[in-house]
């Protein structure tokens, strides 16, 4: 097998971490580099017997978890040690991941914010007073709520964010001083491993971290059939999130799942602001992101101006070897992941559609992709893609978009381009979706506000207010006051 270990893995652990001690397994499974093919580690295969001991060891030590001033500074610290490790994580992410250059920025800038707010809800986590003098006889009684971690979190994390998206779910939980058990993507996990080093050094208590690799469901199914785990916070594919809902039962979960994400663009629409937007929010990460834009519905009178501007802007994206600095699009997670897209590509154009830009694949890469003239029937109409592809969907009125969107079975996040308040409050009242985002992609978020989706694209929200809120257990504490003689 064809090898290539980059000084960026030197000091990179491939062994798992049970209770904060690094443990080997006895068997592993290969990570590679996205863009060559070439190996780059070997990741210790967690055993069933490991994830028993990281089960175990939390569930004794659960009050070892500091107080909230405490856990703030230990998220504080961890930013300040990935701030001066930075260039580690962006060779990292660019190898495991094939993010280009800027992409693996941008993720460290936002997982560094996200620990930010993580720490500030450190601090301030509370309940509220209950007026129980509302009801009759009851107004010499005091009540008030307490929130205290719900116990252990199970993070089971995505490819396509192994900074970021980790850290929406275990910083909350930390936050929230629940112990965490970390399950990465098998395509990614030396990211993974890289914050559990920075979070045992920044302070957090050692028994309650514990990171566990696998490849494919093993290692997920052995995380379910541990019922001292309370909570699961997922993202990935629906099918897998039907299957943590079933296994977890009464147990509480998070589930960020597929998408088949949509952005419209009115006839009213500010095209200079709003293409630079579409262009960032379709191609980025290679299109392998949830809210990256599948579906553009573009207001017929624009149609012509809107297909030219976006031919034009994407003939001239650089596909190619993420690790060069002026390339924007780099490889998909697998080479039989750019096959398959390709393939739906190909169907589409069998079947009638235009290929107006790209379609073209060299091994992982598959060049930035537009299509007209598609319709239902089409695989890129009818399933997420998740691939650098983007089809353009004329419409006369805004009531044809809110059918066609809302007939998807997902509901992640969506996007509109207008200057018409009307047609924005109709389109936030009408569409069921988790975001709707006026002069904005579907793509977009801000990683303190509230994130999730409906119908089939999962339940409950990331953003750590709202992951603290639902990593926390509520009590009520009443008080019946006796008067002094």
């Amino acid at each position: 097998m064809p090898t290539d270990f980059p000084d960026a893995l030197v000091n990179v652990s491939s062994l798992s971490l049970i209770a904060g001690v690094r443990v080997n397994s006895g068997a592993t499974f290969t990570v590679y580099n996205r863009y060559t093919g070439k190996a780059i580690a070997q990741i210790d295969q967690t055993s069933q017997e490991h994830i028993r001991q990281a089960v175990i060891a939390a569930r004794l030590n659960l009050k070892k978890a500091p107080d909230g001033y405490e856990r703030s500074r230990i998220l504080r610290k961890a930013v300040e040690l990935i701030t001066a490790r930075k260039q580690q994580f962006i060779d990292v992410m660019t190898l495991e991941a094939g993010f280009t250059v800027s992409e693996a920025s941008n993720e460290i800038a936002r997982g560094l914010d996200t620990l930010e707010i993580s720490a500030e809800e450190a601090k301030r986590i509370c309940g509220e007073m209950i007026p129980m003098d509302g009801n009759p006889g009851q107004k010499d009684r005091l009540a008030f709520t307490l929130r205290t971690p719900v116990g252990i979190v199970c993070a089971i994390t995505p490819f396509n964010a192994p900074f970021n998206a980790l850290l929406h779910k275990v910083a909350p939980a930390i936050a929230a001083g629940n112990a965490v058990i970390i399950k990465p993507s098998g395509y990614t996990p030396l990211t993974a491993s890289l914050i559990c080093d920075v979070l045992l050094e920044a302070g957090w208590p050692a028994e309650l971290l514990s990171l566990v690799h696998g490849e494919g469901a093993q290692a997920g199914e052995w995380l379910l059939d541990e019922q001292d785990i309370n909570f699961y916070t997922f993202t990935g594919s629906t099918r897998v999130g039907r299957l943590i809902q079933q296994k977890a039962g009464r147990r509480r979960t998070q589930l960020e799942l597929g998408s088949i994400a949509c952005t419209i663009i009115c006839d009213d629409a500010d095209l200079e602001f709003a293409l630079p937007r579409i262009l960032r929010a379709t191609f980025r990460k290679a299109g392998q992101v949830c809210t990256s834009i599948q579906r553009l519905y573009v207001a017929q009178s624009r149609v012509a101006e809107v297909t030219a501007s976006l031919e034009n802007a994407v003939r001239a994206l650089k596909s190619g070897d993420p690790r060069l600095g002026d390339t924007d699009v780099g490889p998909m997670i697998t080479e039989q992941e750019a096959i398959r897209a390709e393939s739906w590509i190909k169907e589409a154009v069998n079947m009638g559609a235009q290929l107006v830009a790209g379609g073209q694949r060299d091994k992982s890469v598959l060049a930035p992709t537009i299509l007209s003239n598609v319709h239902s029937g089409m695989s890129v109409f009818d399933q997420e893609i998740f691939a650098p592809v983007v089809t353009l969907l004329p419409f006369e009125t805004v009531a044809e978009v809110i059918e066609g969107i809302n007939s998807t079975p997902y509901g992640l996040a969506a996007g509109v381009f207008t200057n018409d308040v009307n047609t924005a409050f109709h389109l936030a009242r009408h569409l069921q979706v988790g975001g709707l985002h006026i002069n904005e992609t579907s793509s977009s978020r801000n990683d303190g506000m509230p994130y999730g989706g409906v119908k089939d694209s999962g339940y409950g929200f990331e953003g750590p207010k709202y992951a603290v809120r639902d990593m926390t257990d509520e009590k009520v504490v009443t008080f019946s006051l006796r008067h002094p003689k």
